[in-house]
């Protein structure tokens, strides 16, 4: 079955069939349900792809995606297909390694004819950056920032967010305060080990102990035998995001008979569900997912729609939520 067909079934002309079908077409709803009313009846669906090639617009967006055992990026990207797919865009997925690069697959990027890049979770090589820039290619970064101008970014706020922790601890009397960082190449671990250790200074203190869990739950349960090797071991650990805390709160439980948070007290970031678990009741920084995925939607389709680069930088605040798993030192 063919738009013909459906058309005529309809008794409408070939064209409404076809802004039936394209998501912001103008059509009145009358026209829309006598057009849909055929296709049920003839079984009519249409090729995007033969539209893809007529219209010269894939309506394709590439996600880069890396760490997707992750629960915040998990939920980012449920997040994201729900914004691009009601705007009737489609999602081509790209898996990179779990630090993040995006070297192996920026040629099969580049090749898939997609409109717009979405990075999540993954780092953007200035090479990278620059061919997009050359191809008019728009990017949204998403949680990480480059120093490349031609590229939009939207973070929260990660400097603050590690300014209240070492702060926070600060005053409820810690002395032994550990960081935990994800990635070394991360912006986002980066911006939140500064503020921690700023924090720390402006109160005449210093970090205790720092070690790399690469945002992954295997390499935090390393790094947190590390930490509590021997002793004195830190009363207070700040972990890059939540799904580390949790493995430094199961380590510390399980395999060092240390209570949380009476031996030691724990912070994360990203407040993913886990985290309000009655087993964690996690202390942490809730970033603003869906008001963040909404800016790099709405940043990455009008950018698409309008098909020019006017890169912008959104950073949103993050805010503290507190639960048990912090208490007061003496």
């Amino acid at each position: 079955m063919t738009s013909r067909d459906v058309a005529r079934l309809a008794g409408v002309s070939q064209s409404a069939v076809s802004r039936c079908f394209s998501p912001q077409a103008s059509i009145s709803a009358k026209t829309r349900e006598k057009v849909l009313a055929a296709a049920r009846q003839l079984g009519y669906r249409p090729n995007t792809i033969a539209r893809s090639l007529i219209t010269r617009s894939s309506r394709t967006v590439a996600v880069v995606v890396s760490q997707l055992d992750n629960p915040f990026y998990a939920l980012t990207l449920a997040r994201a297909s729900r914004a691009f797919q009601s705007e009737g865009y489609h999602l081509l997925l790209f898996l990179v390694s779990d630090d993040g690069d995006t070297t192996g697959v920026m040629s099969e990027i580049l090749q898939s004819q997609a409109e717009g890049i979405l990075m999540l979770a993954a780092s953007m090589t200035t090479p990278f950056a620059q061919e997009c820039v050359a191809r008019s290619i728009p990017v949204v970064m998403f949680n990480r920032t480059v120093d490349f101008t031609g590229v939009s970014q939207v973070s929260s706020d990660n400097y603050n967010g590690g300014y209240w922790v070492g702060s926070y601890l600060a005053g409820q009397g810690h002395r032994r305060m550990a960081f935990l960082n994800g990635l070394a190449s991360s912006s986002t671990g980066a911006h939140r080990r500064r503020g921690f250790l700023d924090a720390l200074a402006a109160r005449g203190l210093e970090c205790w102990a720092e070690e790399n869990g690469e945002y992954r739950f295997d390499k935090a349960c390393e790094a947190t035998r590390r930490l509590f090797a021997q002793p004195p071991y830190p009363d207070a650990v700040f972990a890059a995001n939540d799904h580390m805390a949790v493995a430094v709160i199961e380590t510390l439980r399980a395999e060092l008979g240390l209570r949380v948070p009476e031996d030691v007290s724990i912070i994360g970031f990203d407040d993913t569900p886990v985290a309000a678990w009655p087993s964690y009741r996690l202390t942490t920084l809730r970033q603003p997912v869906e008001d963040m995925v909404t800016a790099a939607a709405e940043l990455l389709l009008e950018q698409m729609r309008e098909e020019r680069l006017s890169p912008v930088q959104r950073i949103l605040p993050v805010v503290p939520v507190l639960r048990g798993s912090v208490c007061q030192k003496g």
